[in-house]
């Protein structure tokens, strides 16, 4: 068993794993079978497998007592060496299928996962299939009788799929199927998720440095002082997924809720089992009158004229919307339609009252308004991907960058700019991590994740201490990679001066008046895949599509791993000032409505895994941002 292998199959449990340990375990003499004993051994609060986390003499003792494995035919019991694997006893959360929690479920579903690459790096993949018979609808007359029952939703959600028993040893996930007597929780309760996700974890406590004014929903931190910070919503130290089933139930309807009633405030919507239950009017026209409902999207199908399908679901029920090939703008808008959104339709139902013909798409989108005037001053910089331990990290530029913010820039200009500065907001991936992906320690200069932090600290003690640094996780972070992340733990936090802040992954602050909505942005990899006209050259455009679905991560069950919390904490609400984003490595910038949406670029050069798939980042550029007016400015570094 080469390191590759093992940093891989650790990798896949959503641990790291230090060089030293990944020595210890190859040069066993049974590696297999000691790393197969410390994945089902680590504490649930360890990020990063260390040599301190191998016992070896418990290992050794496991392996000369025997167990009894099988009784046959009233035989003595057989006996083998441990080779159990603790993967059967975990799910991946994000498998299951959101929109089957609304309503009364007896099953639930689940979705397998794509295989991925490398992690930190986004690389297209294929949208979900769901490989349905294609129907075939006549563009001028429609009736829902042509309509094949596979494409028609149930009436009612009170069944649902099968929830995965156990999951094999694989990176992605293949369900068995366990029954749920009842929506309301009293039913079999799921396996622990594979996102190791835990309400003991001594990892999730935030620094003490601010006064907490209110705890409810993982936020209201004030930070004080001259450059004052409220932490408005943050999962850090207030998560409760142990993976049981209603929490998943609570998670969906919790979006649901939410979502739904931003967009009934523009609708005059009913319950979708309304529809059952009553014949329509018909107009003199002879069409029938428009209703409207709000559903959240289980399936997405095409006919083979060319038209759209969507199943809708509410906590009442189910039911399908075709939007037509003819009517260009709605169905240029319905092409974007992502499973799992949650959405309006207006449209007609169909004589026998199972099919609607659209008429009109609402997302829940951000209002429009003018900006608002905050009465702050001063500027805020937005960074991310730093990546420092990289042997890609761009150490000159970081440094002209320290200078900068030091005020010892060579230009007047700069100095003056850089004593307006009282913010700087680092959306993830501070450092590049160990083990993330198969050879990662080939492009490595420090290879201890800790002191790849420690060296990380030594950079952000030279940052004046009168601007307020907040600093979010991403997905090369040493916190559990399913999200929302709680922030750094606080080994790592010892390390960095009083004026740094540490939040989770997502996280809404307030810097003096101007909310700034903080994520990573690991979900832009999923919606590159998804939406047509949406790149990684443009990330922006990603970010945009997340705020006209005021949700940072729309689907579930793709490369994102999403905890399901009792609180949607991935739902755009209240309407932030700015969103800042990174991950991509590329800068975008791009105004909506009343929201500034800025994805910060990296400090990071192109690694050989960004040659091989043309990737090119936008290294050492700072987005500056004046908190009076939101004007921008980028300086380059490089």
């Amino acid at each position: 068993m080469d390191k590759s292998d093992i940093i891989r199959t650790v990798m896949e449990k959503e641990y790291q794993i230090s060089p030293e340990a990944v020595e210890l375990i190859r040069a066993s003499n049974s590696p297999e079978s000691l790393l197969k004993y410390v994945l089902s051994t680590v504490n649930d609060s360890v990020v990063v497998i260390g040599v301190e986390n191998i016992d070896l003499e418990d290992f050794a003792a496991q392996r000369k007592a025997p167990k009894p494995i099988s009784v046959k035919n009233g035989g003595h019991p057989k006996f083998e060496e441990f080779t159990e694997d603790p993967s059967s006893y975990e799910i991946q959360t994000s498998s299951i299928k959101p929109e089957e929690f609304l309503a009364g479920p007896e099953l639930l579903s689940s979705r397998s996962d794509e295989p991925l690459s490398e992690p930190d790096i986004p690389v297209s993949i294929p949208s979900a299939s769901f490989h349905q018979p294609v129907i075939d609808i006549q563009s001028d007359t429609v009736s829902s009788e042509e309509v094949s029952a596979s494409h028609l939703a149930s009436d009612s959600l009170s069944s649902l799929k099968a929830v995965p028993d156990q999951v094999f040893s694989s990176s992605s996930s293949q369900a068995g199927s366990l029954s749920a007597s009842s929506f309301f929780g009293h039913g079999k309760s799921l396996p622990s998720s594979s996102n190791r996700v835990s309400m003991a974890d001594p990892f999730l406590s935030i620094s003490e440095k601010g006064l907490s004014l209110n705890s409810r929903d993982g936020g209201y931190k004030h930070y004080p002082g001259r450059n004052p910070v409220t932490v408005i919503s943050d999962i850090t130290g207030h998560s409760t997924c142990v993976g049981e089933y209603m929490q998943f139930v609570q998670y969906f309807r919790d979006r649901y809720s939410r979502l739904s009633e931003i967009i009934r405030g523009r609708i005059n919507a009913r319950p979708i089992e309304s529809l059952k239950k009553r014949s329509f009017r018909r107009g003199g026209d002879g069409g029938s009158e428009e209703i409207s409902i709000i559903g959240m999207v289980s399936d997405i199908s095409t006919t083979t004229n060319g038209h759209k399908i969507f199943a809708l679901e509410d906590p009442t029920g189910s039911f399908s919307v075709l939007i037509r090939n003819t009517e260009k703008e709605l169905f240029e808008l319905a092409s974007k339609i992502l499973l799992d959104e949650v959405v309006g339709v207006t449209g007609s139902v169909t004589n026998d009252g199972n099919l609607m013909i659209a008429s009109k798409l609402i997302q829940p989108d951000v209002p429009n308004c003018i900006q608002r005037r905050t009465g702050s001053h001063g500027k805020v910089v937005l960074i991310s991907d730093v990546h420092v331990g990289s042997s890609q990290f761009l150490e000159d530029s970081w440094l002209e960058f320290l200078d900068f913010l030091k005020g010892e820039s060579d230009s007047e200009a700069m100095r003056e700019l850089a004593a307006s500065i009282r913010y700087l907001v680092v959306a993830g991936d501070l450092v590049d991590g160990i083990g993330i992906y198969p050879d990662q320690e080939m492009e490595l200069d420090i290879l201890d994740v800790y002191d790849q932090y420690r060296k990380a600290a030594e950079y952000f003690r030279e940052i004046p201490e009168h601007i307020r640094v907040i600093i979010s996780p991403g997905n090369h972070d040493a916190v559990r990679q399913a999200e929302p992340q709680p922030a750094l733990p606080e080994r790592i936090q010892a390390d960095f001066p009083q004026n740094v802040i540490f939040v989770g992954n997502p996280a809404l602050v307030d810097l003096d008046g101007v909310r700034i909505l903080i994520y990573h942005g690991r979900s832009i990899d999923d919606l590159v895949a998804s939406i047509p006209g949406v790149s990684y050259q443009e990330p922006a455009g990603a970010v945009l599509e997340m705020v006209k679905r005021r949700h940072l991560a729309p689907t579930y069950g793709s490369r994102v791993s999403i905890s399901p919390e009792k609180k949607d904490y991935f739902i755009i609400d209240p309407v932030p000032d700015i969103i800042h984003t990174g991950h991509v490595h590329t800068l975008g910038i791009q105004r909506h409505k009343n929201v500034l949406l800025v994805n910060s670029g990296t400090w990071q050069d192109q690694t050989e895994f960004q040659k091989r798939v043309n990737l090119m980042p936008v290294p050492a550029r700072v987005p500056i941002v004046d908190l009076a007016d939101f004007d921008v400015k980028v300086l380059g570094f490089d």
